[in-house]
C-alpha cells in the first residue's frame, strides 16, 4: 500500500483528506506543520506528500526545500495544495521540487485526477 503524508494545519483539512486518500487505497499520516512532516519524513520516507504552503513554524515551501535536500534515495512525490495560487508561488514551489499543484477546496475527483496525472495512481 502506498503512503501519503497530509501536511496541513487546518485539522478540518486533514480528515478530509485522509477520507479521500484512504478511499484511493494510501496509508495516511497527518502533520500540522513542516517540521512535523519533515521528522515524520526522515523516520519513514512517505510516497506521496499532500502539502499545505501557509503553516505556523516550518512553512510548506521550507519543509520542501529541506525535504529535497536530503541523501534519502527515496524521493516522495510532492503535491502543494494550498490557496496560494499566483504564477511566482507555483514557480517558486515547482522550483523548489513539488511535482504538482492543488487549489484548495479540493475534492476526491481533483485529488483523483491530479494523482492519476503524476502516476501516484
Amino acid at each position: 500500500m502506498k503512503t501519503c503524508l497530509v501536511v496541513d494545519d487546518s485539522k478540518v483539512v486533514r480528515l478530509v483528506a485522509r477520507k479521500i486518500l484512504e478511499e484511493l487505497r494510501f496509508d495516511v499520516s497527518e502533520a500540522e506543520d513542516g517540521q512535523v512532516a519533515l521528522d515524520m519524513s526522515m523516520e519513514r520516507m512517505p510516497d506521496v506528500v499532500l502539502l499545505d504552503w501557509n503553516m505556523p513554524i516550518m512553512s510548506g515551501i521550507e519543509y520542501l526545500r529541506a525535504l529535497r535536500v536530503t541523501e534519502e534515495r527515496k524521493r516522495p512525490v510532492v503535491v502543494f495544495c494550498t490557496t496560494e495560487n499566483d504564477l511566482s508561488h507555483i514557480q517558486e514551489g515547482i522550483t523548489a521540487g513539488a511535482n504538482e499543484y492543488i487549489m484548495k477546496p479540493f475534492d476526491s475527483d481533483i485529488i483523483q485526477s491530479k494523482f492519476v496525472q503524476i502516476r501516484v495512481l
